[in-house]
């Protein structure tokens, strides 16, 4: 850090800038000179957790603890929260926390009433894979944009998938499922359904091919479980308990981490529905919702350029619809500089140096930073767990100071709930009964299927309705046309009956093999 004749005098002007006059988080103590000025408080204003944030550090270096730190504040002041749990360790939050002798001395440093407390929680698992209320979409809501991402398609299938959606909805098809998709996709390449898309591109077989294999490697995964319905309505997350606290909605994913570009993009999902369903409300008093996206990295990895367009457009205008959105990650260089812009409220834990590759991303990160009295580039390697170099907005939205912190303590536990409290807590709520059962009702496969099932009957319909007129047809010419005055003369001789039992036979034949064969060469 860099020295001063006066120390008290920086730190006095950096805690200036945190004296905020509104309701507001506190998150710790300020670091100075080597020293915890507990009289000092590090907070962040209520107002402004909409306009988005970015939790930062390498491994271990306490990230979860600070999301779950601002996620049981947020609750105590009303405000909702949602939490993806991807390593199964944040379903502690809905507990109250254990005293112990590191939690009282932290407390005692950054000047902290800890008192042991838990917030009211729900408990949500993808396609109810894993222990939670199920969380389903159907494909037709999860679009082309987000379902290319995942299954990882390039620029032009992604636009084919588009068509594909396109087609689905001015059709009425609705996509429930993925065996909808897959329906749809092998219609429009059969005969029947490549007319369908002539006039607006049409759909190459080739492209349509890898679609279908990129699907059934999804399903593969596990993924038919994420898709159907009843699909989940994502206001549920907005929801507070009866004493006003903030519902905690805790996304439980440690049955599905081995697939992160699943979860991640889901996550991505879950985000673009509220911003489709909410009023704009503009700058409130406090956020609807706080959403916490962990492991974002995972979220930018191999995204196309039309899905990062997507995600900034969706960042940059949820603020206004009363939504704030923090990104859990390692590094600032993990999320791409068009969202990082907009991510006004910083929590940097420490970062490590140990190759040439952590020491470019170390000084990036300190460019991310305002000017600062401190050595940036030297406190983010030495920071201990629990603190942090902060950077918040004001509650007239300017930066504020740079401040290194030693970060208060969470007040609920911190670490897992047991496994047969976690299931009762589920099967107790409410709205598990309305998302536990999937549902499988007519949609585009039921339809696509019939229709193909009914044009088929037709077909053979006809088919054997124009066989039975060629063999009358035959059996109008076959048959003998004797001269009536003649027939009286030879009705009755042995040669008559002997040649109509000879023309019988042939005609017997003919028509059987005929009949036989029309069936064989249509099977």
């Amino acid at each position: 850090m860099s020295q001063s004749a006066d120390p008290s005098v920086p730190a006095d002007k950096i805690a200036a800038g945190y004296a905020f006059t509104g309701p507001a988080l506190d998150l710790g103590a300020l670091l100075w000179d080597g020293q915890v000025l507990p009289r000092r408080q590090i907070r962040i204003p209520l107002s402004m957790l909409n306009r988005h944030g970015l939790v930062a550090g390498a491994t271990g270096t306490g990230k979860t603890k600070t999301l779950q730190l601002i996620a049981e504040q947020l609750s105590a002041n009303g405000v909702p929260v949602f939490l993806a749990d991807i390593k199964g360790d944040v379903s502690g939050i809905s507990a109250p926390g254990v005293a112990n002798e590191k939690v009282q001395e932290r407390a005692k440093d950054v000047a902290q009433d800890w008192q042991a407390t838990g917030c009211p929680a729900e408990f949500y698992a993808l396609g109810g894979i894993g222990t939670g209320i199920p969380v389903r979409a159907t494909v037709t809501a999860f679009g082309p944009v987000l379902l290319s991402k995942v299954l990882q398609l390039n620029q032009t299938q992604e636009q084919s998938l588009g068509l594909i959606f396109h087609y689905a909805d001015t059709k009425g098809l609705e996509l429930i499922d993925l065996k909808d998709l897959r329906a749809v996709v092998a219609f429009l390449v059969s005969d029947k359904g490549k007319p369908e898309l002539k006039g607006i591109g049409g759909l190459s077989t080739v492209t349509a091919g890898v679609i279908l294999r990129a699907l059934t490697a999804f399903e593969q995964q596990g993924a038919s479980e994420f898709f159907g319905e009843p699909e989940f309505d994502t206001s549920e997350f907005l929801r507070t308990a009866a004493d006003g606290r903030g519902t905690v909605s805790v996304l439980e994913l440690p049955a599905v981490q081995d697939k992160p570009q699943l979860f991640s993009t889901f996550l991505m999902w879950l985000l673009a529905d509220l911003y489709t369903d909410l009023p704009e409300v503009g700058d409130l008093e406090r956020p609807k919702l706080v959403f916490f996206f962990d492991e974002a990295h995972l979220l930018f990895n191999g995204a196309s350029k039309a899905f990062l367009e997507s995600i900034t457009q969706t960042v940059r205008l949820i603020r206004s619809k009363g939504i704030g959105v923090f990104f859990v990650t390692q590094t600032p260089k993990d999320v791409p500089a068009d969202v990082l812009a907009q991510l006004g409220n910083r929590v940097q834990h420490a970062l490590r140096a140990f190759t040439p590759d952590d020491a470019k991303a170390l000084k990036a990160t300190v460019k991310t930073f305002p000017h600062s009295p401190y050595d940036l580039e030297e406190l983010l390697t030495q920071l201990g767990t629990g603190e942090a170099v902060v950077t918040v907005l004001s509650e007239n939205g300017a930066p504020t100071p740079v401040a290194a912190t030693r970060l208060r303590a969470p007040q609920s536990l911190m670490g897992p709930v047991e496994a047969a409290a976690l299931e009762q807590a589920v099967k107790a709520s409410l709205l598990y009964s309305r998302y536990a059962e999937p549902v499988d009702r007519e949609s585009a496969y039921e339809k696509i299927s019939a229709e193909q099932a009914a044009a088929e009957a037709e077909a053979e319909a006809a088919a054997a309705a124009a066989e039975a007129e060629k063999e009358a047809a035959r059996a109008a010419r076959s048959a003998p046309k004797p001269d009536p005055s003649l027939a009286q003369q030879v009705v009755g001789s042995g040669l008559f009956r002997s040649l109509a039992r000879s023309i019988g036979t042939q005609l017997g034949r003919e028509i059987s093999r005929s009949v036989f064969g029309t069936a064989r060469r249509r099977r």
